[in-house]
């Protein structure tokens, strides 16, 4: 049962750094919650109102609290359990959307931090997805090049660039057939995903039948800077996720079944932030933005699946963005083998050597630096016997001091 705690003035609710699951709710007086500005180190204060929740992206991610809870006058708040949480969203429509969109809002706002940081220029709708095929054109992924400029041809006919996308179409349908013709021998299948069970059997019914499209290999589903009005689930196969950074593709993520995406276009009316991409054969359901509200809303279990990978990616970008902002390129590095660390933490914590399975061109991306400059630091670690790097592996040797060497030339003590 949601239990109703009182709080002194000054009382600490929970600290930055707990592990700590509950969620609360405003009733009476007020909470500060205070926290550190990644980039500029500086204090930030948000004062919780009567009425909103408080620890939810924690409690629902299970990771470590990011911020300290403080009652700054006698306080009356109610504690939940995420079972009692999931319970009470479920049931209210309203707090559904205004959660979602918040989220989203706050993961869009994160990705604009890490853009800007990259120095990746802000550009138009209609450039912006030029530049894209442009992208893909010179890294000679002609199918998604084609892709790109068939979508830009549909969304914007009446555009000024309508015959340089034109132009640049059939130069990479020319190129992509010849390629198809080559490869015409290969075949390819839907990977086998492990995926939790209870995740997809919601879209099981045949009523979601109809919703379901496939894509063949390469294929763009969505393109960067596309307008946003439809979002998908994924029910085979996985979905690679990429960005184009002053001209040069950067892999962000893959997904897989289970997986939503297309969805923060939706939530707050803006042109998608990545271009989503088959990695094999890939089954999605899209649904599309007429029916988003309703479909979230009417699913509860959805709109759960939904909230809860908001706080991973939340969390996951905002740990990026905190590799971005160290000025020590070794002290970068070290903080790349930290973060993998933490997203495949060792069967035993006496375990010192790591073995993870990235490539130089994987530290660079997660670095926000060059290949060149990841490889003039990754040979400073191999001859200080801190790594050894093979084709699609790199070996920490001792997890330990790489933290101590990540402190030591960040400046933490």
């Amino acid at each position: 049962m949601p239990k109703a705690m009182q709080y002194t003035k000054g009382s600490i609710i929970y600290f930055e750094g707990d592990k700590d699951e509950r969620i609360f709710i405003m009733q009476s007086g007020a909470v500060l919650l205070t926290s550190t500005d990644i980039e500029s180190g500086a204090p930030v204060a948000e004062q919780v109102k009567s009425g909103e929740f408080f620890g939810v992206k924690s409690a629902l991610g299970h990771f470590k609290r990011e911020e300290t809870a403080t009652a700054v006058m006698p306080t009356v708040a109610v504690a939940l359990t995420v079972q009692e949480f999931e319970i009470l969203f479920s049931n209210n429509k309203a707090l559904i959307m205004k959660m979602l969109r918040v989220f989203s809002n706050q993961l869009r706002q994160i990705h604009k931090k890490i853009e800007s940081i990259l120095h990746s220029e802000p550009e138009d709708q209609l450039t912006g997805m030029l530049r894209v095929g442009q992208c893909f054109y010179d890294e000679e992924q002609f199918r998604s090049a084609c892709d790109v400029y068939s979508k830009y041809i549909k969304r914007f006919p009446n555009s000024p660039k309508i015959a340089e996308a034109k132009k640049m179409y059939d130069a990479a349908k020319l190129r992509a057939d010849k390629l198809s013709m080559v490869n015409s021998g290969a075949a390819d299948s839907y990977e086998e995903v492990p995926v939790a069970a209870s995740s997809l059997k919601i879209f099981d019914l045949p009523a979601f039948a109809r919703f379901a499209k496939d894509y063949e290999p390469g294929e763009v589903i969505i393109s960067e800077f596309e307008p946003g009005d439809s979002f998908y689930l994924i029910q085979s196969g996985k979905v690679q996720l990429v960005k184009c950074v002053n001209g040069s593709k950067k892999n962000l993520d893959i997904l897989k079944p289970g997986e939503f995406f297309g969805e923060m276009a939706i939530l707050d009316n803006s042109p998608r932030s990545a271009t989503c991409m088959a990695s094999g054969k890939v089954r999605c359901l899209e649904f599309n933005k007429e029916n988003f509200e309703l479909l979230i809303t009417g699913n509860p279990q959805m709109a759960l699946l939904l909230l809860k990978l908001f706080c991973k990616r939340i969390y996951d970008q905002k740990r990026r963005f905190k590799i971005l902002v160290i000025k020590d390129l070794q002290a970068r590095i070290a903080d790349v083998f930290l973060m993998l660390d933490e997203m495949n933490p060792p069967a035993s914590e006496m375990e010192k050597q790591r073995r993870f399975n990235v490539t130089v061109a994987d530290i660079s991306h997660w670095a926000g630096l060059s290949v060149e400059a990841t490889k003039d630091e990754i040979t400073k670690f191999i001859a200080a016997h801190r790594i050894e790097v093979y084709d699609t592996q790199v070996v920490v040797n001792n997890i330990n001091d790489m933290r101590r060497l990540y402190e030591m030339r960040s400046g933490i003590r």
